[in-house]
């Protein structure tokens, strides 16, 4: 199967994302979370991208600050899916007064933005990674929920669905057998979409102060810690700001694509 150029350079992002995280301790030249006395150095033979306030090496704690970032990613979306699938199938197979509830409850969350929403939920139960994953998976299922329920709701109708209707099929054979096949490639390209827009989110929080605590490697961390010192070392800021820009672009780009197919 020959990929279109777009899903191609959005795999091969991930894929790079991907190796240099699995990769971090090998390619990393220092400990993340050591400080030092060369404080704000600009690129150098020893520290690749410099040093940030601290003296800690920027280059390492970017290519840490990916397994940091896509764990996050992936674990938000995991926790969406989870979600958001059996609620959305529920929604546009079973119908009547559940569907109508359901789209209420789904409708209500999608009304509140979704990063104000994360923002009063982490200052409640306080920033850590295990918070993170459950917080943005919470406040992105109903996204995921809202797509499953219109793509259940068409395949019900299909002559297939109808014939295993009326030869006496349950629902769940029936969702098992006939909805579910139809509908998870746009599931999986939802869930690489959710992957990125978690991401970002989570730069987000980390640079309004909301996000993974110090000293682990964040890359919205990163981008907040150097942007009171653009002026003498902007890698600080623009190597992590890249690297969430970079790898949002991978993750929509693949999502994208397979939900146009």
């Amino acid at each position: 199967m020959r990929l279109e150029p777009r899903a191609l350079l959005g795999w091969t992002i991930i894929a790079v994302a991907g190796a240099v995280a699995a990769a971090a301790p090998w390619i990393a030249t220092h400990d993340p979370t050591q400080t030092g006395v060369m404080f704000l150095r600009g690129p150098s033979a020893v520290h690749l991208l410099g040093t940030d306030e601290l003296g800690r090496d920027i280059f390492s704690r970017l290519v840490f600050g990916a397994r940091t970032s896509l764990a996050i990613g992936f674990g938000a979306s995991i926790v969406a899916t989870v979600l958001g699938v059996p609620i959305g199938l529920m929604a546009g197979y079973v119908g009547g007064r559940l569907d109508l509830a359901l789209v209420q409850l789904i409708d209500l969350f999608i009304a509140l933005p979704s990063l104000v929403l994360a923002l009063i939920i982490t200052a409640m139960v306080g920033p850590s990674m295990q918070n993170l994953v459950l917080i943005l998976g919470f406040v992105m299922w109903p996204t995921v929920a809202r797509l499953v329920r219109g793509q259940a709701l068409a395949v019900r109708t299909s002559v297939f669905v109808e014939a295993a209707v009326a030869v006496g099929g349950t629902s769940t054979w029936i969702i098992q057998r006939h909805i579910w096949p139809n509908i998870r490639r746009v599931v999986a390209a939802q869930f690489a979409i959710t992957v990125a827009f978690a991401i970002f989110t989570s730069a987000s929080l980390s640079f309004l102060g909301l996000g993974i605590p110090p000293p682990t490697p964040d890359w919205g961390g990163m981008v907040r810690g150097g942007f009171s010192y653009l002026a003498l070392n902007p890698v600080m800021s623009l190597a992590p700001g890249a690297a969430v820009a970079a790898s949002v672009l991978g993750f929509y780009l693949v999502g994208s694509s397979g939900e146009e197919r």
